[in-house]
């Protein structure tokens, strides 16, 4: 009985279908990257929900009261301070974004439509300023922007203004110009990428059918170059918001950013539910920020063909 009840047709067949399973690509491919996406499941998601988790309870000085409340949220939201703080962060990281595309753009379309057997030597020279540290290259805009810096300098040698103003410095405009540049790279690299898969044909048929370089460009190129585009406000965006180096170092009391007081309920204050909440909160408005983003360049994009 046994031995017939193995060689059944119907066990026979299961086995051949479960042994054809294991072999598909579908399942080998996803034995490949299981640990790795395990790994990186356990290094990305699980200190997000630590710090969700912390966001819901209260802290008695040294200890943390584990008991669900909302007060964090309320506190994060409702007071003066820390909703002035996330909308300043939101208008900062919308600006250094759109800033730092308007200004990525020309580069990596001349890269990529007149850069001929040197783009690669192009794309090498933009990277150059990079190699530096982050920190170093923030210090050197506090240098430029300082009250005898390089620019005070050279406008009194123009003799533009006749002391140096103290206008450059610690304030918003600094945190903007400061982001906009250290974030350049990361903004072109993108666009460049998006910029070559444009089809050069369709750009010539434009030119046919009696489109002139500026209705060809607005026509094809720029809605083609679209996913470029979104990528790079993205990639710009998300860490802006979160930055805490810039706006202590060149922003003074008027650049102060949300991440500067995360870090001071996770520092000095030791108030880690706060913290948490704020970094919630962030987090949440941010990834709504970047999703009305990416719908309305893709609307405008369709709309644009």
């Amino acid at each position: 009985m046994t031995v017939a009840a193995e060689g059944s047709p119907a066990l026979l067949r299961s086995r051949a279908r479960r042994k054809a399973l294991l072999q598909s690509e579908s399942v080998q491919g996803f034995a490949l990257i299981s640990p790795t996406f395990l790994y990186a499941l356990i290094l990305l998601v699980l200190p997000i929900l630590v710090v969700v988790a912390h966001s819901f309870w209260t802290q008695h000085y040294l200890t943390i009261d584990r008991t669900f409340t909302l007060e964090n949220y309320r506190i994060a939201l409702t007071e003066p301070i820390y909703r002035d703080l996330l909308w300043r962060s939101l208008y900062i990281s919308l600006t250094v974004s759109f800033l730092t595309v308007i200004l990525a753009y020309p580069i990596a379309f001349f890269i990529s439509f007149h850069g001929g057997r040197h783009k690669g030597l192009w794309l090498f020279l933009i990277t150059i300023p990079f190699w530096t540290s982050y920190l170093l290259r923030v210090m050197s805009w506090k240098v430029i922007l300082g009250y005898n810096g390089v620019l005070n300098s050279g406008l009194m040698g123009l003799g533009i203004i006749g002391e140096p103003s103290t206008a450059l410095l610690y304030n918003t405009s600094a945190v903007i110009i400061t982001l906009t540049h250290a974030w350049a790279a990361f903004a072109i690299l993108p666009i460049f990428v998006s910029l070559e898969k444009v089809d050069r044909t369709l750009i010539e048929a434009a030119k046919d059918l009696g489109d002139g370089p500026l209705r060809s460009f607005l026509r094809v190129t720029l809605p083609l170059s679209a996913p470029g585009v979104i990528s790079a406000i993205l990639i710009v965006m998300i860490p802006t918001v979160g930055d805490y180096v810039t706006p202590r170092l060149v922003g003074g009391k008027d650049g102060v950013m949300i991440a500067n007081a995360i870090q001071a309920q996770f520092g000095k204050a030791a108030n880690w539910p706060l913290g948490a909440a704020l970094s919630v909160t962030t987090m949440f408005i941010v990834t709504l920020m970047a999703g009305a983003t990416v719908f309305i360049i893709r609307s405008a994009a369709r709309l644009a063909r």
